[in-house]
């Protein structure tokens, strides 16, 4: 009778073993499908932007395909008529660039030093970062018009660089990163060995923020990129002007009429932030694991 109840129950556990894993099946299929359709959502926007630049104002205006039209040749060519897109863009690139690599480096040097220093006044500095986050930076424009207008360098890329090579946030999260994934315990055994102050942050400080410096460049040259006010105020010369500015300088002129060439000019502005997002976004995901080990 024990030996009938025994297998009897082990049967009864097996079919309930079987159902569960049926239904987690069932689950993960539906979780996949409305991840598979949520990607197609929100590609095609971006889809319709490339396709409605190969497009006529008639075809764009008759409505919704994904299509690719005849007349990417002639919206470039009104495009470029009003403007010089690739000036703009090697403009952008240059600033977006210049900003993204001296903000990671710089602001990773100060968090290591707000990290794991004691020295006087320190507490006062952190502090002071944590306010500065929460003032909006278009309060301080007119401060710095007037700053860089002293100086004499209006009109030039330095007040687009400068003022953002050691940004009081990046400095905030790189430290909160280290502060959390590294021992003081490494720095002291680099030091007995002989290592100098620069030496373990090249070689030890660096590789274990790569994640967090990834994650940071993204929204760095994302940021940068997209700016348009901060260069519409320092910068005079059009030849200097970047995308953004560039740009919004359109909506006035008779190349607003064209919606292709303006999907053409919007496509052209986008496809950096696509591929700077996806080949940062892959080193964050490979180094997470890396980074937390080191």
């Amino acid at each position: 009778m024990r030996n009938t109840e025994s297998i009897s129950s082990q049967t009864v556990a097996v079919k309930i073993g079987k159902r569960y894993n049926n239904r987690i099946k069932v689950l993960k299929v539906i979780l996949y499908i409305f991840l598979i359709l949520l990607s197609v959502v929100s590609v095609i926007p971006f889809v319709m932007m490339i396709v409605n630049a190969t497009r006529s104002n008639g075809e764009i205006l008759r409505g919704f395909t994904l299509i690719p039209g005849q007349s990417f040749l002639e919206n470039y060519n009104v495009l470029i008529s009003y403007m010089d897109v690739w000036r703009g863009f090697a403009n952008s690139l240059f600033v977006a660039t210049c900003v993204t690599v001296l903000n990671a480096y710089f602001s990773a040097l100060t968090a290591f030093a707000m990290a794991f220093y004691e020295f006087k006044g320190k507490n006062l500095i952190f502090g002071a970062f944590l306010v500065i986050m929460m003032v909006p930076g278009q309060l301080g424009l007119l401060g710095q018009y007037e700053l860089n207008s002293t100086l004499g360098i209006l009109d030039t890329y330095w007040p687009l660089i400068i003022p953002s090579i050691a940004a009081p946030f990046t400095v905030f999260f790189f430290r909160q990163y280290l502060v959390s994934s590294m021992q003081v315990s490494i720095l002291e055994a680099a030091r007995i060995d002989g290592a100098t102050e620069l030496y373990m942050f090249h070689k030890i400080v660096l590789p274990i923020l790569k994640p967090a410096i990834a994650t940071q460049a993204i929204f760095t040259f994302i940021g940068t990129w997209n700016n348009y006010m901060t260069p519409l105020i320092m910068l005079r010369t059009p030849s200097k002007f970047t995308l953004p500015v560039m740009m919004g300088a359109l909506n006035g002129s008779p190349v607003a009429m064209n919606l292709g060439a303006m999907y053409l000019g919007i496509a052209i502005s986008v496809v950096p932030i696509m591929l700077a997002f996806m080949f940062f976004s892959k080193n964050i995901i490979n180094s997470i694991s890396a980074g937390a080990v080191k």
